[in-house]
């Protein structure tokens, strides 16, 4: 389970955030956007511990709930070749 908290929320509760990192994480947001996240000890350690593949990492439960936009390239791929 994924929370998320402003960061004034935060400040006035952290219990609160605290409680609800031991379900999973909580995202804290500055101004509207994701700023930190706490995780239960648990977690970070399990995190940290061994390296995981992309695949891994995806497969998780909680891949589903995590939001991401690829940035776009800009300009082209390629650059023609030059005979001179």
């Amino acid at each position: 389970m994924m929370t998320t908290l402003s960061s004034r929320e935060f400040n006035q509760d952290a219990s609160k955030a605290k409680k609800a990192a031991l379900k999973g994480p909580v995202f804290i947001t500055d101004r509207g956007k994701p700023a930190h996240v706490l995780l239960s000890i648990e977690e970070y350690l399990r995190l940290t511990s061994q390296q995981q593949s992309m695949a891994e990492l995806l497969s998780m439960p909680e891949a589903n709930e995590i939001q991401f936009e690829a940035p776009r390239l800009g300009g082209t791929l390629y650059k023609p070749a030059e005979f001179d």
